[in-house]
């Protein structure tokens, strides 16, 4: 039966819906439209067009007078496979979120439809309506003269009913073209012309020298023959218009790696350890189980190789493989050897590429191309046919969860791609994520473990100093005198350091002397923190910058100073304890720029820096043999956070940086400062002590009903007025006391940590379950719903399993 209608999930931001609407496929397009294309659809009352994505047919409708046709088509093929278009639905629900947000969130950001106004005048145009549109007849959004003022008069014309507006959608998903110089004669043709033409005209003889050399059919990048040859645009339009030669377009692939150096890597030795490990992950590849496994392995035990050599198994089944990474600092070492082995079967996906760059990468994915996709969160989505496995590394990172909707964590939509490729997915991290290390205990994922360093070099040896009485005597408040020893030491000997304190900019605060006054952003509950280099106040939620004052605003006093540290203020200090070395800083500031992390961790790779400072992206992951110090400046940053996860952080954050020292032949050494000792989760990781740390954690968690002996949702609402933020708050938490059983725990309402941030107020719903089948109804409710309130201000959001509480 011919299908005459498409069901269409719509992209209006203002009414978002999971419902589909019916659209009527015209004439033309009949037969021609499949699942997962993307089309432009008329909506609403004034009819604008807008994008949309084809979820289903249907060969009858109600209402078919009403229904309106499908105006266009955005793509000559699916963007969005079947597969995509299930996890789409099943992401949905899952996170509570509107489908739209789930289709778009699989899809490089060029790939977002951009919509333009077109403004077109009724009627006769007098003299003013003439310079209002400069002679044209219409006006777009991205002509340069539409401005406020322009669309002021425009919006008065349109009242007086003589201005229309157009809405057109536009593709932004452009491939790149380049010049190509196709030759179109034989050598004894290219012969007869070099015998016709002048004898002076050297230049024209030149080029039919170079033609020759090529057979019939050649293509030769233009630029080619410009950078190598020596010839100009001229010279090559001159020989097209004589008949030499063809100059055609065509598609050239934006490459992520064109600056990375190539080489090849064979496959290492494995140990005993790693060789039963590997075996039995290709056996799950082989036998396609759906089977997940935590693979828990010391820092510097092998798991990359571990990773490489399941990922070769998987390729030679004519199978394919995601590799997912926290950071993007960790992008370029990981994609460097994943290049060395596979080559070009490898794509990258991650948000330091160029959109340009990640919408070639995609398409080379999707045309089946790449078979290897190592990336971030995001790649998670990446659109490999038959996969063979999936690799989550560092599975313990908060950044594989998304913080804006969907909010949905990458090792999900692994498991779920997992079971629909009947692949096994590995979860890999030298400190998993306490949820993970109780479901392999459990026997719910399969424990891998690798307990010994492949060099069967031991652990580097951990020495915390109390900051308490070291200040009594250190050279500087941010140094103990063990520290600076140690640093130097290492110096001499032409050794590598990695310090890391994690925060940013030069310090925290600036806070008056006098009267006590505390510099704040404008914006948000928190205080500004200074940042020298730009010689300013930043806002590190939104944004606010000011400049660094030189008097309090409060009572004018010129006492006003700089208090606690961050990287910048460190980066300073070195520089004068340590005038010598070379130091890199490696944070949020210093990596903003595309290929930042790359060069400052080749930079060092190099050996061409001493001392790389950081924040907790150089925590992780990072494999330098001639790294055999790490200090941590202080470790209490993470400690001090209010939220329930924070011992487990600090503990894994400097399991994880004490692992970067000694990874080769040399011993490795790490220092911790803190000013609390005796605090468990820093005295297990001084022993590099998972288990117990586990344990004494988990024990904590289950007299606290905390993850992983229940499941938890946060329920946050926002607005500009507290008091309606709280209004709507406590309404919705009425509501939810209804639609659940006795034994679920619901924490609040309380306002959040930070209450205002970016003029807007937080407040906040905690709710711990075992199984609640009528509150999930109820929040798929209140997430349609939310929409209607949306409108006067009020935004709802509902987190699954958040990562934050506070």
């Amino acid at each position: 039966m011919l299908k005459n209608f498409a069901e269409v999930i719509v992209d209006v931001p203002t009414m978002q819906t999971n419902k589909p609407f019916t659209y009527k496929i015209p004439e033309n397009l009949q037969g021609q439209l499949e699942k997962g294309m993307r089309v432009v659809v008329p909506f609403g009352k004034g009819n604008r067009l807008i994008q949309g994505f084809i979820i289903n047919f249907k060969s009858s409708s109600e209402n078919i007078d009403n229904i309106k046709e499908i105006d266009s088509v955005l793509d000559l093929e699916p963007v969005l496979n079947e597969e995509m278009l299930e996890i789409a639905d099943w992401l949905s629900k899952y996170t509570f979120s509107f489908k739209i947000r789930c289709l778009q969130v699989m899809l490089p950001s060029i790939m977002k439809a951009k919509y333009e106004r077109k403004f077109t005048y009724i009627g006769e145009q007098n003299e003013k309506v003439k310079e209002l549109f400069s002679g044209k007849s219409d006006l777009l959004d991205s002509d340069k003269k539409v401005n406020s003022s322009t669309i002021n008069k425009l919006l008065q014309l349109r009242k007086q009913g003589k201005i229309k507006v157009d809405y057109i959608v536009k593709n932004k998903a452009k491939a790149k073209l380049v010049s190509v110089v196709k030759t179109k004669l034989s050598l004894q043709e290219y012969e007869n012309e070099l015998g016709s033409i002048s004898p002076n005209a050297s230049k024209q003889k030149k080029l039919l020298n170079t033609l020759k050399e090529f057979p019939v059919g050649s293509k030769i990048r233009q630029s080619e023959l410009r950078e190598k040859y020596n010839f100009t645009n001229a010279d090559i339009k001159n020989a097209s218009e004589k008949g030499w030669i063809d100059v055609v377009k065509v598609e050239k692939y934006r490459d992520p790696f064109a600056n990375y150096k190539s080489y090849y890597e064979k496959k290492h030795k494995l140990t005993q350890e790693q060789s039963k490990v590997v075996k039995k992950l290709d056996n799950d590849i082989e036998n396609d189980k759906a089977r997940v496994s935590l693979l828990q392995g010391v820092t510097g035990s092998g798991k990359t190789e571990v990773y490489l050599q399941v990922i070769d198994t998987a390729l030679n089944q004519g199978k394919t493989a995601i590799v997912l990474v926290p950071e993007i600092s960790l992008t370029p070492q990981m994609v460097k050897r994943f290049r060395a082995r596979f080559g070009t079967k490898v794509a990258v996906l991650h948000s330091g590429l160029s959109i340009g760059e990640k919408y070639d990468e995609w398409r080379r994915i999707e045309r089946e191309e790449a078979q290897v996709v190592v990336g971030a969160r995001s790649a998670i989505f990446a659109p490999l046919k038959n996969l063979g496995v999936i690799i989550v590394d560092e599975e313990h990172e908060s950044s594989y969860k998304q913080d804006e909707m969907p909010r949905y964590n990458a090792k999900d939509v692994a498991k779920w791609r997992g079971i629909y490729h009947s692949c096994p997915v590995i979860f890999g991290s030298a400190t998993p994520s306490l949820e993970s290390r109780a479901r392999a205990q459990k026997g719910v994922y399969d424990w891998l473990r690798l307990t010994k360093r492949v060099n069967d070099q031991k652990l580097p040896k951990v020495q915390i100093v109390d900051m308490r009485e070291a200040v009594k005597t250190s050279p500087i408040p941010d140094f103990s005198l063990k520290m600076v020893n140690s640093i130097q030491e290492k110096l001499d000997k032409k050794e590598q350091i990695v310090l890391l304190l994690n925060r940013r900019g030069y310090s925290t605060f600036m806070m008056c002397r006098e009267c006590g006054y505390v510099i704040k952003c404008p914006n948000c509950d928190i205080s500004l923190t200074v940042h020298l280099d730009s010689r300013s106040l930043k806002c590190h939620y939104c944004g606010y910058e000011a400049r660094i004052p030189y008097e309090c605003p409060s009572c004018s006093s010129k006492k006003i100073r700089y208090y606690g540290t961050g990287t910048q203020k460190i980066e300073k200090e070195l520089k004068g304890l340590f005038p010598q070395a070379r130091i890199l800083r490696m944070d949020v500031d210093t990596t903003r720029k595309k290929g930042a992390h790359e060069k400052l961790l080749r930079t060092f790779g190099d050996g061409k820096a001493d001392i790389l400072l950081g924040t907790q992206m150089i925590a992780k992951g990072l494999d330098f043999p001639n790294v055999t110090f790490v200090g941590v400046l202080n470790a209490d940053t993470s400690l001090g956070i209010s939220d329930f996860r924070a011992s487990e952080r600090t503990f894994q954050l400097l399991t994880q940086v004490s692992g970067r020292a000694g990874r080769a032949d040399k011993d490795g050494e790490v220092i911790i400062q803190t000013f609390n000792p005796d605090h468990y989760a820093i005295k297990l990781a001084q022993n590099h002590d998972y288990e117990n740390f586990f344990y004494k954690e988990m024990k904590l968690r289950h007299n606290l009903n905390y993850p992983p002996y229940y499941y938890t949702l946060k329920i946050t609402v926002s607005s500009n007025s507290e008091s309606l933020t709280a209004r709507t708050i406590f309404k919705i938490n009425n509501e939810v006391r209804m639609n659940v059983s006795k034994g679920t725990i619901i924490l609040g309402p309380t306002p959040q940590t930070v209450t205002k941030i970016n003029n807007r107020y937080y407040y906040q719903i905690v709710i711990k379950y075992k199984k609640e089948t009528k509150l999930i109804n109820y929040l798929q409710d209140l997430l349609l719903s939310s929409q209607i309130i949306e409108r006067e201000g009020i935004q709802i959001v509902i987190d699954r399993e958040p990562l934050k509480f506070n």
